[in-house]
């Protein structure tokens, strides 16, 4: 056992990950493993990906970092793709999602105080994850997070995913509301895919209210759901976006944009982060830019993903216990009705990484890298770990 210097936040792990190449890691044993997780949607281009380490290598040999009292280059060429791609205005650079999710949280507040409201009112969802900080973990629909770490700030009014009604009753009783925060799928909350009107029917609520309508696409950005941002699948643009993980392929970065109204709200002084943008991580963000488009793998997760949903469907559709797959490009969800976490470890000893959220949902977010044959052997090895544990487990 290695010495208890780390707190045990994370609990007792029992896999050691020394090395990655493409879509595999290899543990401190030499096994190698399938990595159909990337780091929770992090390494979308898979592991040490030639561009992504040679952009590091190069940036490492010039300048590392200099704070944000300079201009940084590489910082102003990241917002500039940044912008280009999701029809916004401008970027804040933080270096995690919780950080870029502040952000937004204090570009509403920062509205609410300028109209003159003592206490701003955002609208967050039921089973919605944002982040550990005080401020995202009270956005955020987890209650065993949220627990200990009480006063929570106020501010915030929770309604159900995927209710337009629920919504629109809030916005009967409370003339404070200043922003809806939401995931256009729900990550950590079991890959849960609205209806597909929703993102719409929000923007045209917010519109309507003089609302912001504020985006977290921490883990659904940077191509993972067949688009570059899952909301260009609903043809809106947000007022606040919010993403992270596979911006910066592993390298801690995470962004915060903004249009219109809220792109104005952070003046000098407001806001402000020691790292964020700094050059190495926006090296990194412009690397998997460029990878992302000139491999053309943002269309390649949207086709690897319906055929990973086909062949599960086919595989499990009629498999006791299987309530739902569901997901949308390389995001998939398989809820079953009962707990599974054990598959986890069921799925290491196949050689292959998975990972279990919301207790009962087997979710899967393989590089964007897979090939043809990883994607049918990641189907059917999840299908056999399901198919071979649920009879045990009804």
């Amino acid at each position: 056992m290695p010495p208890h210097t780390l707190m045990h936040n994370y609990g007792e792990r029992t896999l050691t990950l020394v090395r990655g190449e493409g879509n595999y890691v290899w543990d401190d044993r030499g096994h190698r493993y399938l990595d159909a997780i990337s780091g929770i949607a992090v390494c979308g281009l898979g592991h040490c990906h030639p561009k992504v380490t040679e952009a590091l290598q190069e940036q490492a040999n010039t300048l590392l970092h200099v704070s944000n009292l300079y201009n940084i280059p590489p910082q102003q060429q990241l917002a500039d793709r940044l912008v280009f791609l999701s029809g916004m205005d401008n970027v804040f650079f933080s270096n995690s999602g919780a950080e870029a999710n502040e952000a937004a949280i204090k570009l509403a507040r920062k509205l609410g105080n300028e109209r003159g409201l003592v206490t701003p009112q955002i609208v967050v969802m039921e089973g919605a994850f944002h982040g550990r900080t005080l401020a995202t973990l009270t956005a955020t629909g987890n209650e065993k997070a949220q627990q200990g770490f009480a006063p929570l700030p106020e501010g915030f009014l929770r309604v159900p995913f995927n209710d337009v009604q629920a919504i629109e009753n809030l916005a009967q009783q409370h003339s404070d509301i200043v922003a809806i925060l939401v995931e256009p799928i729900q990550g950590e909350g079991g890959v849960r895919v609205p209806d597909t009107d929703y993102l719409k029917q929000l923007r045209t609520l917010c519109d309507r209210h003089d609302w912001l309508l504020m985006l977290d696409e921490i883990q659904t950005g940077n191509g993972r759901s067949g688009r570059m941002f899952a909301y260009q699948h609903a043809d809106i643009v947000p007022d606040v976006l919010t993403t992270a993980k596979g911006l910066g392929n592993g390298v801690p970065i995470g962004a915060c944009l903004a249009r219109g109204k809220a792109a104005g709200l952070f003046t000098a002084g407001s806001h402000g982060s020691t790292f964020g943008g700094n050059p190495l991580a926006c090296r990194a963000g412009l690397a998997v830019l460029e990878t992302l488009q000139g491999e053309w793998l943002i269309e390649r997760a949207e086709k690897l993903g319906e055929q990973l949903l086909h062949s599960l469907r086919m595989r499990l559709g009629d498999c006791p216990g299987v309530v739902d797959i569901r997901g949308q490009g390389l995001m998939i969800g398989i809820e079953l009705n009962h707990p599974c976490a054990e598959l986890v470890e069921r799925a290491r000893e196949q050689a292959l990484l998975i990972n279990v959220t919301a207790g009962n949902v087997v979710r899967l977010l393989p590089p964007l890298t897979l090939t043809d044959e990883e994607c049918q052997q990641l189907a059917d090895n999840v299908s056999t770990l399901i198919q071979q544990f649920t009879p045990q487990a009804v």
